[in-house]
């Protein structure tokens, strides 16, 4: 199979090193030169510098890691042409587009894939599996702390000019940190309404909001809250959901899922294997992707995920320019 990759950024890379792990050579590199790496790790590949050419060389899938302000100038010509999609997450800035996107995709039946990749994460399957099997009760409520201090994601570079500081690339936390919004909906179910406090509130040199305070109300009727921020020391990742019989917790620290059941007092605990590192998400994700095109796996993350996570983002910005008033998704 001949692939295309999208931009080569530290997410790009990752995906291209990962496929040549899993046994892709065919790989062709589309860039337009803009990444702060050095290029040494991409002599072996051919790149074209523009899109019309690079597509013509008929890829059977495009993986879409340029910046999420340009996803759709990459996905909706890919989607024309009839390629196959892994879009990284979010798929876009907003909703505008998307439409047109799965569209295309439905007419052409080709596969995709959105980078949701802590839907590969072992702890979160086995607090999918727990949930599934009710031994909590009726989940009431969730919280999720995510911190994370920006000057120290990419220390190769000024963070101020990176994508997830510069608005028009897309930046912010509540759009590059955006993976609890869907591991919450995975987890918990679709989402009713969203209310939310977005803003910049570090001393941190930014043009985007380095902060969000996010509450979901879900169609079962459990309240979900995110904490998302530019700014934290250390850097603090967690989830808690309670509910009516016990209640289950991991944080990306110790990366142990625990499971309290109020009827015997007792815990439950998984941990993932001790080699398991954070490349292990992406490679799953990758080796998942394979699995679709070839074997016709169902995507675990699909692009209607994607397009529902991305109408929650755009309800959370408008809830926060709205004084944070409850905007609701789903009517009834």
């Amino acid at each position: 199979m001949k692939f295309l990759v999208a931009g080569l950024g530290s997410i790009g890379r990752r995906h291209l090193r990962n496929l040549v792990t899993l046994g892709e050579k065919d790989v062709i590199l589309f860039r337009t030169h803009q990444a702060t790496l050095s290029d040494a790790d991409l002599a072996d590949f051919p790149v074209e510098t523009d899109l019309e050419k690079a597509l013509a060389l008929q890829p059977d899938a495009v993986i879409v890691s340029n910046p999420t302000s340009l996803h759709l100038q990459v996905a909706i010509p890919a989607a024309q042409v009839g390629c196959n999609l892994l879009l990284e997450k979010p798929l876009s800035t907003d909703c505008a587009g998307l439409d047109t996107l799965h569209e295309l995709m439905e007419k052409s039946q080709k596969q995709a894939l959105v980078g949701f990749q802590f839907r590969f994460h072992p702890a979160f399957q086995k607090i999918e599996n727990w949930l599934q099997e009710g031994l909590i009760g009726r989940i009431i409520s969730t919280s999720v702390y995510w911190g994370e201090y920006l000057p120290a994601w990419h220390p190769w570079e000024d963070y101020r000019t990176a994508y997830s500081a510069r608005k028009d690339l897309g930046g912010g936390v509540v759009l590059t940190l955006c993976h609890p919004i869907d591991y919450v909906r995975w987890l918990l179910g679709e989402v009713h309404s969203v209310a939310a406090f977005v803003g910049h509130v570090s001393d941190l040199d930014l043009e985007v909001e380095d902060m969000a305070e996010i509450t979901m109300k879900h169609t079962n009727g459990a309240i979900s809250h995110i904490h998302l921020d530019y700014y934290r020391q250390p850097k603090r990742h967690s989830l808690e959901i309670t509910g009516s019989k016990g209640s289950i917790i991991w944080n990306e620290e110790e990366n142990i899922a625990r499971l309290f059941a109020a009827d015997s007092q007792g815990y439950l605990t998984f941990q993932p294997e001790p080699s398991f590192e954070r490349n292990d998400l992406f490679l799953a994700e990758m080796y998942h992707f394979l699995s679709m095109l070839k074997d016709g796996e169902r995507s675990v993350c699909s692009l209607e995920d994607g397009i529902r996570v991305q109408h929650i983002l755009s309800a959370i910005y408008q809830s926060a320019d709205q004084g944070q008033q409850e905007v609701i998704l789903l009517k009834g």
